[in-house]
């Protein structure tokens, strides 16, 4: 009988051969950026030593100064001044002029302790990227700033809010920083300033986006309890994100949700300061920002939240405006048109004086958010319409909405561990996103004199049901 044929899909010796070498290459490679690690260890201490020595030599030098100039005279100099020593007594200690610990500084380590794996998606204010720690192995995130050669600051004001924040944030919904590190060459935009993340598997857009059934009401009430558990946490601390958005939530393999992507958040205090009206991405920006106000509190975050639970029930956008003005028109279709009863004061803000807006009556002014979303439970809509309240004081606060009766109602949210998995796309090609990208710094959009008094025409010719609607012909 005659032998079984090969696969021609066995490896052959020419196969063998290519690994060998792909391997004896990396190995190459790893060893040189090992040895180069070492040599620059070496220079810095022999730097610090050298520095030592120096500032020893000027202390005895500076001492004999003193030694001289206190024989000569016992007068002191009509220019000499000395900072106050406190009184011996005193009992409080010494007010410190920082509100950090310098002592725990020390030097940034290089990014070539690092190897990239590969990219996994370009945001507005940074690349991400994929990579493995050398000494232990571990993945982690790799997010490069995105610096500008002819910025006067050096670094842009958004990195260095965004690495102030994650340093200080300690939450299990959101991403955690480990370490900052340099590129070999500061001077290049391209090769500068990294933040090291925690790795997660998934983001919640790509998911949204793959997944054949959408999350099951357990699903969805317990991806909003971490949502909004990290939310508060952030308002609690003086912190408003400005940018929440499914593509900047990330989902581990564990059913956890983390909060990311802080280029655009910074701390507000108590008065708030001026800020800026150019934040959130356009779909999940709240009106009274489209609007032009320049005062703003922690109800822009609560608004976006409302986008992201509309869009775990459908899995797509709620709002999916092309522009300002489409998008504040999408608004008012879902919401209503606001009045003085509805949002009192509104007319005041930049871009709402010269509105034209449909006559005030029960129809242009009422929300269609129930009809919109049937399968909620009363206490599901009511919770989503508040969210997409269009005046802002009367949206829930984080901290309220964790304590909704929607969450204690069945099906009760599923536990983490519990959560179905996810293919993970990280370790293939750079995500592209179907979705605007998160605005710049720059000059606010005005909407101008706009006509809004045609976009609920037909509206009073519906007859609106429990979750259903029918037109009348």
């Amino acid at each position: 009988m005659s032998s079984k044929p090969k696969s021609r899909w066995a490896s052959t010796a020419e196969d063998a051969e290519f690994e060998a070498r792909q391997k004896k290459e990396k190995e190459e490679r790893r060893r040189k950026k090992a040895q180069k690690l070492e040599e620059e260890e070496k220079k810095k201490a022999m730097l610090a030593a050298a520095a030592a020595a120096k500032a020893s030599e000027t202390a005895e030098t500076n001492d004999d100064n003193d030694n001289d100039a206190a024989s000569s005279s016992s007068r002191p100099s009509k220019r000499r001044k000395l900072t106050p020593e406190p009184p011996n007594n005193s009992s409080s200690p010494a007010a410190s002029l920082l509100r950090f610990d310098v002592g725990s500084w020390k030097p940034s380590r290089s990014v070539d302790n690092y190897d990239k794996l590969n990219d996994i998606e370009e945001g507005t204010y940074g690349w991400v990227a994929r990579a493995t720690e050398l000494a232990s192995g571990r993945v982690v995130a790799l997010k490069r700033l995105k610096l500008e050669a002819g910025d006067p600051n050096g670094l842009p004001v958004t990195g260095l809010r965004e690495i102030q924040i994650l340093k200080n944030c300690r939450h299990r919904n959101v991403v955690a920083m480990e370490e900052v590190v340099v590129g070999n060459d500061t001077s290049k935009p391209d090769n500068s300033i990294f933040l090291v993340l925690e790795f997660v598997e998934h983001d919640l857009k790509s998911i949204l986006e793959d997944m054949p059934e959408p999350f099951l009401s357990s699903e969805v009430k317990r991806l909003l309890l971490q949502l909004t558990s990290g939310v508060a946490y952030l308002h609690q601390n003086y912190i408003l994100h400005r940018d929440l958005k499914t593509s900047n939530l990330l989902l581990s393999n564990r059913g956890l949700l983390k909060i990311a992507d802080f280029g655009m958040a910074r701390y507000v205090g108590d008065p708030r300061p001026k800020l800026t009206q150019l934040v959130v991405t356009l779909w999940y920006r709240a009106p009274e920002l489209l609007l032009g106000t320049r005062s703003y509190d922690a109800a822009v975050d609560m608004w976006s939240v409302g986008c992201i639970m509309g869009e775990l029930i459908t899995r797509e956008p709620l709002l999916q405006g092309s522009n300002e003005v489409d998008q504040i028109s999408k608004v008012f279709e879902l919401c209503g048109v606001p009045t003085e009863d509805s949002w009192p004061g509104f007319r005041r803000l930049p871009n709402a004086r010269s509105l034209r807006l449909p006559k005030q009556s029960p129809l242009a002014s009422g929300s269609v958010i129930r009809a919109r979303f049937p399968n909620l439970t009363a206490a599901g809509a009511s919770l989503l319409n508040s969210l997409l309240s269009l005046d802002p004081d009367k949206r829930p606060t984080a901290k309220e909405m964790l304590e909704h009766e929607y969450f204690r109602q069945d099906p009760k949210p599923k536990p983490e561990s519990l959560f179905p998995t996810f293919p993970s796309k990280a370790g293939q090609e750079r995500r592209r996103r179907h979705e605007p990208d998160a605005p710049v710094r720059g000059q606010a959009v005005a909407l101008g004199d706009v006509d809004f008094s045609g976009i609920f025409q037909g509206r009073d010719k519906e007859e609106r049901g429990a979750g259903f609607s029918l037109r009348m012909v």
